[in-house]
């Protein structure tokens, strides 16, 4: 299996998976502040030129959620129980991260950090929906020990990815307001397996800065207006 990756949040809860359910997989670096996600070889495995992707023999796979749930299918591994209630949360909390967690986490990290030109509604937005977000999984982790209940599944690797960016995107005050996902964020980062996805980035060569270079690369709407 090739795996298709870098240090940013969605590779990394897929790297944690692969790590955790001991799979065989060649990683393959990809630095998105050179361009590399731009490369026709890449393309060639997601036409979205964005990491994650996975490589599975004939199989192809990319965006992380999606390569979460193939990858749990395939093994059968973390996921919860298989009657209908279980898996409708599974895919009601999975795309709760997918399409509020990360983007709204995504785009904070760009208005406080990246954008080149300071625009305060969008950093405001995006940071109160970021904390709105995370507000609510606290609140979900109030009375139990994972996402989905007592089992460790593919939900609470999804949201780690993104919750070890927390003091990142709003602040390094920011865990007091989230104490049950810094538990959750806490117990897992200290897992083997986590350890091990976490430092995967750290065995390869990355651009480590966000020069005008890496701007023109990663954010083409500059280049267009």
């Amino acid at each position: 299996m090739k795996f298709y990756f870098n240090g940013s949040p969605n590779p990394t809860k897929v790297a944690l998976f692969l790590e955790e359910a001991e799979l065989e997989y060649e990683p393959i670096p990809v630095d998105t502040r050179t361009g590399d996600q731009f490369k026709p070889d890449f393309l060639a495995v997601n036409p979205n030129g964005k990491v994650p992707a996975i490589v599975d023999g004939d199989i192809t796979v990319f965006d992380s959620n999606a390569i979460l749930l193939y990858l749990s299918e395939k093994t059968g591994k973390f996921l919860p129980s298989a009657d209908p209630k279980a898996r409708a949360e599974l895919f009601s909390w999975l795309m709760f991260v997918a399409t509020g967690v990360g983007p709204f986490s995504g785009q904070a990290v760009h208005f406080k950090h990246f954008a080149p030109e300071k625009v305060e509604y969008a950093h405001k937005r995006y940071q109160f929906e970021t904390e709105r977000h995370y507000t609510i999984l606290d609140a979900r982790l109030t009375d139990r020990h994972f996402i989905l209940g007592d089992r460790y599944t593919i939900v609470d690797m999804a949201a780690w990815g993104w919750a070890r960016m927390v003091p990142f995107i709003l602040g390094d005050d920011a865990w007091r307001k989230f104490p049950n996902v810094k538990r959750l964020h806490d117990e897992i980062g200290a897992r083997p397996a986590a350890v091990r996805a976490a430092a995967l980035k750290d065995k390869y060569t990355f651009k480590p800065v966000m020069d005008d270079e890496a701007r023109a690369v990663m954010f083409k709407h500059l280049a267009r207006a």
